[in-house]
């Protein structure tokens, strides 16, 4: 069951979800080449503590796996869920940073992939495209509508620059939870899937690679790594569903949709 959130929870939902975008904008701010993901990690986890909010990643549990990072830090090839190392960061890496928070027991989790100086034309070409991909779906955001016509637009949008979506990670519900109902995959068909109504609040986040679509997972059981080694994008946004427009919770005016 999906859940509706009332209008106090929206407003407790709010207040988390500006509090993530802060935290993306401020980690952002710390990309540079020479530092490690390891230091963006810890950096990251200072600024929650400092906020008074707890780490939404730390501690998660997937089957047997628990995972050690503060937030997901991924570079280039590495699609999602990458744990800070002692790895610098170098001159035209993408980074892909994911940071999810809990304040007053609700979710903000949003993401973005931020280029390390200048970066290849194939690869500027991935970032626009996956954040377009991201603003389409969203767009679409709207009661009445289905969850397969999110999926679709993220799906099109890749196809037509040549891109492949990933398919085995999805977007879903967020609320008290870091993952509710429903899922919402990169793909999919218009039309079909639960229909979206107002008080619902979504993470939608497309993965796009630019070559194959298949992923493969690293030994550390997290790490999820595109399987011919080309680079990947990652945006995110939480988005309510209303009577009108949708509203990107995670809106963040610093790095706006491109």
């Amino acid at each position: 069951m999906i859940p509706i959130k009332n209008a106090k929870e929206i407003e407790k939902m709010r207040k988390a979800c500006r509090t993530a975008s802060d935290m993306l904008d401020q980690v952002s701010d710390l990309i540079r080449p020479g530092i490690t993901t390891k230091e963006v990690d810890q950096a990251a986890a200072d600024f929650m503590s400092d906020a008074g909010v707890k780490r939404a990643f730390l501690g998660y549990r997937m089957g047997h796996h628990v995972f050690p990072g503060n937030i997901c830090i991924s570079l280039n090839d590495e699609v999602v869920h990458g744990i800070g190392s002692q790895r610098r960061i170098q001159y035209g890496d993408i980074v892909k940073l994911d940071i999810g928070i809990v304040e007053d027991g609700w979710v903000g989790d949003n993401a973005t992939t931020v280029p390390v100086g200048i970066v290849d034309e194939r690869t500027d070409d991935l970032l626009r495209v996956t954040a377009n991909a991201l603003a389409r779906a969203i767009r679409v955001a709207h009661e009445g509508h289905r969850v397969g016509d999110i999926c679709a637009e993220i799906d099109d949008e890749a196809r037509q620059h040549g891109f492949s979506v990933v398919r085995e990670f999805v977007g879903h519900g967020v609320g008290r939870k870091m993952h509710e109902e429903p899922q919402i995959p990169n793909y999919g068909k218009r039309g079909s899937g639960p229909k979206l109504k107002a008080g619902m609040t979504l993470a939608i986040e497309p993965m796009i690679n630019i070559g194959t679509s298949e992923v493969r997972l690293l030994k550390d059981g997290w790490t999820v790594c595109t399987a011919d080694g080309r680079p990947s994008a990652h945006f995110e946004h939480t988005v309510l569903i209303t009577k009108n427009d949708p509203e990107i919770l995670t809106w963040r005016a610093k790095t706006q949709l491109r």
